[in-house]
């Protein structure tokens, strides 16, 4: 049985925003695949079930706030009642289960509730691991903690999940003094949908061919000294002229953010 026949058939409301199509396109090569699938917030516990169908050979690990009534799960599914922003309950399941190969967030869809659930279980979801979080629509809805009148710079999951380009593209910041963070280098990709965002974790060091340690400057010196037997004249242009150009543009937007309470 596909995953929108599970879908409706279980009853949960995955098939009526259609996640289903989103689900099949990054799952079906895995669903015969010995998996650990942790969804956080389950509700009556009819969406662990469908995935406990779909995925035969997996184990299947569901945590809601409340405690779940349904006692007809099946074997290959366990819950544990508790809440996705306390640190603690979330530490036990990363001890007893160890690895995630799939994290499902259909919790609170509260902003910080779903940044901080992912910034704590980044860590405990394997290599080529996937993060799906659902129902991303109350980003945007101030009576769920989100924000419409201030898209770019409001404190929402939307606004986090699109800086995890920049960890993506983290060798290609020309900043000296950027700080490299914990999901740099180990963010595949990050894909946005209708209502929802995928993120794929691997290994993503590919060097880049304009900058070397955030700095254009000394790729430039590199690449121009290298061709040429020009070395002082490249030095006064690229690590004097360049380097104090970008320091003045660090300082300029430095200023700005201060002045913007965006620091």
């Amino acid at each position: 049985m596909n995953l929108e026949k599970l879908f409706k058939y279980y009853k949960t409301d995955k098939s009526t925003h259609q996640y289903h199509r989103i689900y099949d396109s990054y799952l079906s090569k895995l669903r015969n695949k010995k998996l650990n699938i942790l969804e956080i917030g389950v509700a009556d516990g009819f969406s662990l079930i469908a995935w406990s169908k779909y995925f035969k050979n997996s184990k299947i690990i569901g945590i809601d706030i409340k405690k779940l009534k349904n006692n007809k799960l099946g074997k290959k599914i366990s819950f544990h009642q508790g809440s996705q922003v306390d640190g603690k309950f979330l530490d036990s399941l990363i001890k007893k289960y160890k690895k995630f190969d799939i994290i499902i967030d259909d919790g609170s869809h509260y902003p910080a509730d779903v940044i901080y659930s992912f910034k704590k279980l980044f860590s405990s979801l394997n290599i080529k691991g996937l993060y799906f979080v659902e129902d991303t629509q109350t980003s945007y809805n101030h009576f769920f903690g989100g924000n419409a009148f201030d898209l770019k710079y409001s404190n929402t999951h939307m606004n986090f999940f699109k800086s995890l380009v920049d960890s993506l593209n983290f060798k290609e910041i020309p900043n000296p003094f950027y700080k490299i963070n914990k999901f740099d280098g180990l963010i595949k990709n990050v894909s946005f949908y209708n209502n929802m965002i995928v993120v794929k974790k691997d290994y993503n060091y590919i060097e880049s061919n304009l900058v070397l340690n955030n700095s254009y400057e000394n790729k430039r010196f590199q690449t121009k000294t290298k061709r040429k037997n020009k070395r002082f004249r490249y030095f006064l242009k690229y690590k004097i002229l360049f380097k104090s150009y970008t320091l003045f543009l660090f300082f300029i937007n430095l200023l700005k953010k201060i002045i913007l309470f965006r620091y």
